[in-house]
């Protein structure tokens, strides 16, 4: 159910934000940022800066790699809005092919193997939580990834096993390929906070 207010925006100046953001990208602002912009307090301020630290702060993952895993997430939560946004900026930093490949059957997927194992730990956290065992994590040590990925890895799937969630509550229009691309290169450019 989308609230009147998160698509027009919740006060005189939010909404006049939107208007001039969506202006400024030649396309409609996607839902994302309108809900961000909604009351602060329900999703903005916090999950914003959570969400900027997962994917943007320090790691061993590039951009690109925690983008395609916010993208997997997204895609086994079957939250297209995740999927299509994820990917573009995925593509950004990693060759199309691989990352749609990695999207549709990650394990046979161009990507390296410390990657892979990580993708199949945050597989089994997003599908089956309770199955995580620690044998898979060891798998993923053993296939190079390090402590710190993992654990940066996990704080990606954390937040988008929420964002995906309230994406589809909230239904979430779906843009055009070109939109997703244009926001790609705004969410490259400002991060998440």
């Amino acid at each position: 159910m989308r609230l009147p207010e998160i698509e027009r925006g919740d006060g005189l100046r939010t909404r006049m934000l939107i208007r001039v953001i969506s202006l400024a990208l030649g396309a409609r602002l996607p839902d994302a940022a309108r809900v961000a912009f909604y009351h602060k307090g329900f999703v903005g301020t916090a999950l914003g800066a959570w969400t900027q630290a997962a994917m943007r702060g320090p790691s061993e993952w590039s951009v690109a790699e925690r983008e395609l895993m916010a993208a997997m997430v997204a895609k086994w939560n079957s939250c297209p809005f995740c999927v299509g946004a994820h990917r573009a900026i995925a593509v950004r930093g990693m060759d199309k092919p691989v990352a749609d490949a990695a999207l549709a059957d990650y394990h046979t997927a161009p990507i390296p193997g410390p990657l892979r194992a990580t993708l199949a730990v945050l597989e089994t956290i997003t599908v089956h939580p309770g199955e995580l065992r620690g044998d898979q994590v060891r798998a993923a040590l053993a296939a190079g990834a390090t402590r710190q990925q993992l654990e940066d890895a996990v704080a990606v799937a954390a937040v988008f096993n929420i964002v995906t969630r309230y994406a589809n509550a909230l239904d979430f229009t779906i843009p055009t390929d070109a939109e997703f691309d244009k926001a790609a290169g705004m969410l490259l450019k400002r991060g998440y906070a």
